[in-house]
């Protein structure tokens, strides 16, 4: 069992790194929100893309903002993390849902990779994997006792 896998983007070749946070559609069918918004009302028709903001390393809403889009709300299209976003938080984020992240630089993109590469899977559940890894369904029917018709005792 996997997370989703995420994808890394070069700040500097990022065309949108720039805008600001206006919890409106900043491109067709993209809506970056800052991580102070409130989900509850937010109407997700049409919308492919999700920029979530990180304004401070040390400030991880977005990382509940992630997991209630795709638990709670079902969102499907792309959670993007922008900001102040840093190789280390990269794990978590896709755990969290996130499926891409904005990184300052091409050698933060090229690390970032070598740390996503060294993990093939966790044994926990996650945003889209709710179920940890050592619950499975078995693959064939459960086995069934035949009943006792000799009279022999067990």
């Amino acid at each position: 069992m996997t997370s989703l896998p995420l994808l890394l983007i070069d700040a500097s070749s990022h065309q949108a790194a720039d805008f600001t946070v206006t919890g409106v559609a900043t491109e067709p069918h993209v809506l970056r929100l800052p991580n102070d918004t409130d989900l509850n009302n937010l109407q997700l028709h049409g919308v492919q893309r999700i920029d979530l903001d990180f304004p401070k390393f040390t400030d991880g809403r977005a990382f509940s903002q992630a997991v209630v889009l795709r638990r709670r709300l079902g969102f499907q299209g792309e959670i993007r993390a922008v900001g102040d976003v840093r190789v280390d938080l990269l794990q978590q984020l896709s755990r969290c849902g996130f499926s891409s992240a904005v990184l300052p630089g091409a050698d933060a993109v090229a690390l970032g990779q070598q740390l996503l590469d060294g993990f093939s899977g966790f044994y926990q559940g996650d945003a889209l994997h709710a179920v940890p890894h050592f619950v499975h369904q078995p693959t064939h029917p459960p086995f069934t006792p035949l009943a006792n018709t000799t009279g022999a005792r067990a």
